[in-house]
Formats: structure tokens, C-alpha cells, sequence
């Protein structure tokens, strides 16, 4: 693997139609789960072999095997249950998990799907979490006396599936926490959360955090314990870069150069122009490259396209600077 400007991808993918159409009719009582879950493996590879062609340096599994982000850890566990569809954003909606009584795994919720992705490729495949954090912001809360403790409890959960993964082999684990930055007055529990799920784990940790109001919380966001803040920077113009300038950053960065949420793929030119403002803010070595967020909100082709810009451009790029 090379050592400068790595590439890489938040986590989720779209689902091609063949699989939308199995969700909804295993939704419906029409497909039976051993068949759908055929289904998701056939797309997982897909998506693995896809990154592979292009050459990304870190895999993700394309998460083609879950719903949304939160309700897919509530339905895997104890003391959740799931209310009726909630807005998002948008035209998107999600069943949003109730804590009903202590939270608490079952078994290990995404060990069995890591272990089928790294089978597939050489390259490392990150781990991808839900982090304790935005977990709790984005479920009702029945039980626990203060939102801290549901906070804490939920942090306990997240890092023994984090250890769980480490045992499996992860040399990556992503902990996502979209909904950190949205509440300045909480940024201590959140980072106090991380310290918990990061406690005693070798692997190279991220936290993945897509949207807020970045430099009025970049003091407290960096205190967070893990390696790598990986944030959206195309759909903010990258103010953010200016402003790690000025400060003692000491983490790595991935870097978002695509837009999720516009269906226009970027130009070659505008890509390697967004890489090296990056390069401009922090050295090659300590400089991630990827999408805002996840792309399973795109289409198909728009997700293969935002992902070929992105490793086109980076290659350029360092053929360009001599960057191994």
C-alpha cells in the first residue's frame, strides 16, 4: 500500500434494483431472509471488486446489508424497540429505535459480514459503526434517567463490537458520528463516549462526521480520541482547511473532494484542484481522500462515477508531485 494520499470511501453504497427489489419483497413476506441475504453478499462483492479495479487503498463493504445507520444496530439488540417512520431529511425517512430497557448486543452485529468483505480482497476493509453518540440523538429515549447515561451505556455496547472487529482482523475501524457537531454544549460527552468505545484497541480508529458547524466546535472536535477525522469538506467550499492552518492538528484527515448530495460528478480538474488545496493544510502522509459521506443516496452509476474521479485524481495528482 502506498503511503501518501490514501483513498478511500465513508461506508455505504446504493443498492442496485435487483436488491431493492428483494428488500421489499422480503419486507412484504414474499422472500424468505437466507435468500435476500444471498443477495446482499452478491452486491457486497460487487461493491468490493468495483474498489479493487480502481485501486482504493481501504475498502468499505458498501453496507448493502442494512437499512439506516441507527435503526440496523437497534433491531440487533436488546433493550430497543422501533417506532414508526421518522423525516430525516428530505423525502427520507427511518424507523426510529425506542430504548425500552438496558441496551445490550445479542452477539456480535457486524463480525460475520467483516470477515466475508476482507475474505474477498487483500486490501484492508474498515469495520463501520454507529457511534454511541448519534446512536442515542437519533432514538427515543424510554428508560434511562439522563441522556449522559444513556449516552455512556450505549458507548460500552459499541466498544466491544469495536473489539469484536479488532479480534476479526480489522485494521480499521470507523465509529460514525454525523450528529456530534450539532450540539456544542455536549461535545464533552461525546468525546468522553469515543474514549470508551477506543479504550484498548490497536486498530487505526475514525470517526466519520458529515455536517455542523465545524470551526465554532473544532477545539472540542479534535479533542475526540481517535486517529482519523474524516469530514465532509465539497459541500462546505473546505473553510475547514483554512482553519486547520492555524491550529495543532495532530491527527490525520480524510478529506472529502464529491459532493453526495449533488447528482453532477465533479470535474477531473476540480477534484485535483480540492487535493491539492488539502496538501496545502496538511502533508501527503497525513491526508486521506474520499467522498463527503456516504453515497447510497446516488444512483448506482453516479456512485461508480464520484468514486472514478476520485481515484483518477488522485493518481494524477501524485504522479504529478512525485507522491508515493
Amino acid at each position: 500500500m502506498t503511503t501518501g494520499l490514501l483513498t478511500t470511501s465513508v461506508g455505504s453504497f446504493p443498492k442496485s434494483p435487483y436488491l431493492l427489489q428483494a428488500r421489499n419483497r422480503a419486507a412484504q413476506g414474499k422472500m424468505d431472509q437466507k435468500e435476500l441475504h444471498e443477495l446482499e453478499l452478491k452486491a457486497t462483492k460487487e461493491w468490493i471488486q468495483f474498489q479493487e479495479e480502481l485501486g482504493i487503498d481501504i475498502l468499505v463493504d458498501g453496507e448493502q446489508y442494512r437499512g439506516d445507520m441507527v435503526t440496523y444496530f437497534a433491531e440487533e439488540m436488546e433493550g430497543f424497540g422501533i417506532s414508526g417512520l421518522v423525516r430525516s431529511y428530505g423525502n427520507r425517512y427511518y424507523r426510529k429505535p425506542v430504548a425500552t430497557g438496558p441496551v445490550a448486543r445479542k452477539s456480535a452485529i457486524t463480525v460475520d459480514m467483516y470477515k466475508y468483505s476482507q475474505g474477498l480482497t487483500s486490501r484492508p476493509v474498515k469495520g463501520m459503526l454507529t457511534g454511541p453518540y448519534t446512536m442515542v440523538d437519533w432514538s427515543f429515549n424510554e428508560y434511562y434517567p439522563t441522556r449522559e447515561a444513556f449516552v455512556m451505556a450505549m458507548a460500552e455496547v459499541v466498544h466491544q463490537e469495536a473489539a469484536d472487529l479488532e479480534k476479526a482482523g480489522a485494521k480499521y475501524i470507523q465509529i460514525d458520528e454525523p450528529a456530534v457537531s450539532t450540539r456544542p454544549d455536549e461535545m464533552e460527552l461525546a468525546a468522553r463516549a469515543m474514549a470508551v468505545v477506543t479504550k484498548g484497541l490497536s486498530a487505526f480508529t475514525i470517526t466519520h462526521i458529515c455536517y455542523g458547524d465545524f470551526a465554532s466546535v473544532f477545539d472540542k472536535l479534535i479533542a475526540i480520541p481517535v486517529d482519523q477525522f474524516d469530514l465532509e469538506m465539497a459541500n462546505s467550499g473546505y473553510d475547514l482547511l483554512d482553519l486547520l492552518k492555524g491550529k495543532n492538528f495532530t491527527k490525520t484527515l480524510a478529506m472529502g473532494v464529491v459532493d453526495v448530495h449533488n447528482h453532477a460528478i465533479e470535474s477531473l480538474e476540480e477534484v485535483k484542484a480540492s487535493i491539492r488545496r488539502g496538501l496545502e493544510a496538511l502533508p501527503a502522509e497525513r491526508l486521506y481522500i474520499d467522498p463527503d459521506c456516504g453515497l447510497k443516496t446516488r444512483t448506482v452509476e453516479e456512485a461508480k462515477d464520484k468514486m472514478r474521479v476520485i481515484a483518477q485524481a488522485v493518481k494524477e495528482v501524485k504522479a504529478e508531485l512525485r507522491i508515493e
